[in-house]
């Protein structure tokens, strides 16, 4: 029978076939705990947790493989069943620092974000878009993207950090085509074509916009 172990805030539970044990995680991270006081064994993962669920699930089928997924607001970590309990923390802690890796290079900086623009420029649009800025704003709730082409500034809304990257990329191309052509008329939407994945986006957008608010966005 597959053992789970479910660490949340609170205390412990125990079944026949689930042990529930339930932790209050600290608010540490690598970058506010001193070198040697990380590697501590009384350390670990628990400490560096965001205050989350973080759900660890041992299977007699699981030999060797780990993994781990976000499922909502909590954390699922999938070990084989003899695992130790050292072996668990090291595990849990790696998965962790994966999950959160990918999930950084899954919100690039404003930085990153016009190096992208300028990349996407020069495949798609011969190079003829130069944006001066592009960056990460948090006041467009009702818009994914919005541009002043006299200053070349280009505004990606923060709702977007998590989403694809060919998602992100696809509201880039859209503002980047309004430097050039500020309508949406059939030479805009030509351009904007060029991105292979246009279609995909704009149907993942409005999935997501319908499943959130009722009604598509904009970009």
């Amino acid at each position: 029978m597959d053992n789970y172990r479910v660490l949340v805030a609170g205390k412990c539970q125990i079944r026949r076939d689930i042990r529930a044990c339930k932790v209050m995680f600290a608010r540490l991270t690598r970058e506010n705990v001193a070198y040697p006081l990380w590697k501590s064994p009384r350390v670990g993962y628990l400490s560096y947790v965001p205050p989350e669920t973080v759900e660890v699930r041992r299977s007699t089928r699981r030999r060797r493989t780990v993994s781990a997924y976000r499922d909502g607001d909590k954390t699922i970590v999938l070990l084989p069943a003899g695992l130790s309990t050292t072996d668990e923390e090291q595990w849990v802690r790696r998965m962790l620092d994966r999950l959160a890796a990918k999930e950084q290079r899954r919100r690039p900086s404003d930085d990153d974000l016009l190096d992208r623009a300028l990349e996407l420029s020069a495949r798609y649009l011969d190079g003829k878009a130069l944006p001066s800025s592009v960056r990460w704003v948090e006041n467009q709730h009702h818009r994914w993207g919005s541009c002043t082409p006299d200053h070349g500034t280009i505004r990606i809304s923060a709702r977007l950090r998590g989403m694809p990257g060919w998602v992100v990329d696809y509201v880039i191309m859209h503002e980047l085509v309004h430097l050039l052509v500020p309508s949406h008329g059939p030479r805009f939407w030509a351009l904007v074509e060029r991105y292979p994945r246009a279609e995909r986006a704009r149907g993942f957008l409005e999935g997501f916009s319908m499943a959130s608010n009722g009604s598509p966005e904009e970009c």
